[in-house]
């Protein structure tokens, strides 16, 4: 009885009613909350979808719009079918495919998860905000934003068929408030085209292995990331509020040839950010294409911190990555990720060099070439294992970092530790104890001098009074 009684206690907020454990769990944020279907039966009832049937196709898109675009106090979840046609049933009896899962929290973030079964892929994704009105507008006329169809803030879509190309659309038309666009896991999507007001800050473009051109006219866009494959065109249009981007190109540059001119081009269109995540072989390719980054109108003067991601570290991609920190002369944070996992991505064969072959220099040569690191403070080293290329490199930067105050490297097996610049020989100790010894003398020297000078000051100034008092 008394093993009993504790569970029941234990067990009390799972024991309220439905309703007030939702207003409890819509203080969450949504993904935060859609966790607590995992503590037990009861609370994942509450994420027992409700059904949406879309019977009639010329009606759905509206419908669904209208469904997502209505403010909730609690988090709303969705299963969107499509209804078989019985004539022996009632509406509320059909069952249908199911196409997509949806969830809604109270502080206007949606996510769309659309069904693997849908195989007509989407090739072409062309969103566009309709322009209802200005920005100065809406802000200093709040309430004309309740006319607006959907104040959505944050949409978040996996996976894309033809299906749901005309609910993505009429979602984000209507969104005049969107401040995040996220589309994950659209394979077959190669062409996407996006036009934004004011408000949209951030856009993850994940895992898209197919994507050719990418463009983006966002005039207050903030962050962009893509991870994919390497598109042949990337177009950031009135982004010149642009902060932080991450390429993570683990899925090579595809069929298509690697073109210089192409990849230079887009890294132009980013030196005025401030933070940057990029997959190491881009920089290798161009390197061993004879590109020679100090040669280059292109300067990243504003960027603080550099992410450089890889599945090794051999002498080109150390030696790349070298030859790209010469035009990042405000570099506060390098942060350098090797993980195995992302798979060797072989150079091709490059029968025309932009400049002239420069990655089989020896290390002396490196190290003349790299230019001085004057405001590098951090590095951050992840997949550590002690190479020599590794070390090399870690040795390169304590040397041209005057000002590097934490080095620090970590293990595939999650070990970390320090690394600091020591005395490469017993000579360079000597000298350096010499030097302080030196400095130590000097102070004193300066110490005396001044007691001195103050003894004379006291001196002249008293010697006058004992002449007057002389009878």
């Amino acid at each position: 009885m008394k093993k009993t009684m504790e569970e029941e206690k234990c067990d009390f907020i799972s024991s309220l009613p439905s309703d007030i454990l939702r207003r409890i769990i819509s203080f969450l944020a949504l993904e935060q909350a859609m966790k607590t279907s995992a503590l037990s039966t009861v609370w994942r009832s509450l994420w027992v979808p409700a059904e949406v049937n879309l019977r009639e196709a010329n009606r759905e898109v509206k419908d669904i719009v209208d469904l997502f675009s209505k403010p909730y106090d609690c988090h709303q979840v969705w299963k969107l079918c499509l209804g078989f046609q019985d004539s022996k049933k009632a509406p509320s009896e059909m069952k249908g495919e199911i196409i997509a899962l949806a969830a809604k929290g109270v502080d206007e973030e949606l996510y769309l998860d659309f069904s693997e079964r849908q195989k007509e892929q989407v090739k072409n994704l062309c969103l566009k905000l309709e322009p209802c009105c200005s920005c100065h507008s809406l802000l200093s006329h709040p309430s004309q934003a309740a006319t607006f169809s959907s104040t959505l803030k944050m949409l978040h879509v996996r996976r894309l068929s033809n299906l749901s190309k005309d609910l993505i659309s009429g979602l984000f038309s209507s969104s005049q408030f969107l401040e995040s666009l996220k589309l994950e896991g659209c394979n077959g999507l190669q062409s996407l085209d996006i036009e934004a007001n004011h408000f949209l800050r951030s856009l993850k473009v994940i895992d898209c292995p197919d994507m050719v051109n990418i463009s983006v006219s966002a005039i207050n866009l903030r962050s962009f990331w893509y991870q994919g494959i390497l598109p042949h065109q990337v177009h950031l249009k009135n982004t010149s509020d642009l902060v932080e981007v991450m390429l993570d190109l683990r899925n090579g540059s595809g069929p298509r040839e690697f073109d210089c001119e192409d990849v230079l081009s887009l890294l132009a269109s980013l030196k005025d950010i401030e933070v940057l995540r990029v997959s190491g072989w881009l920089l290798e390719w161009l390197c061993s294409g004879g590109v020679i980054f100090r040669r280059l109108d292109i300067n990243f003067n504003k960027l603080k911190q550099l992410s450089w991601m890889d599945s090794a570290m051999d002498n080109t991609k150390r030696d790349s990555l070298a030859c790209f920190l010469n035009i990042c002369p405000s570099l506060e944070k390098l942060i350098i990720e090797i993980d195995p996992n992302r798979g060797p991505l072989p150079c091709p064969y490059f029968h025309h060099y932009w400049h002239e072959p420069h990655l089989w220099m020896d290390y002396t040569s490196v190290m003349s070439n790299t230019s001085q690191l004057e405001n590098l403070k951090v590095v951050e080293f992840t997949g550590y294992t002690n190479e020599e290329d590794q070390s090399l490199l870690i040795d390169l930067l304590l040397k041209k970092a005057c000002l590097l105050e934490s080095v620090t490297v970590t293990s595939p097996q999650h070990h970390s530790w320090k690394v600091a610049k020591i005395p490469d020989d017993q000579s360079q100790l000597n000298q350096t104890r010499q030097s302080s010894n030196q400095q130590k003398q000097n102070a004193v020297l300066s110490l005396i001098k001044f007691i001195i000078r103050i003894q004379n000051t006291l001196f002249t100034r008293i010697a006058p009074s004992h002449k007057n008092a002389t009878p």
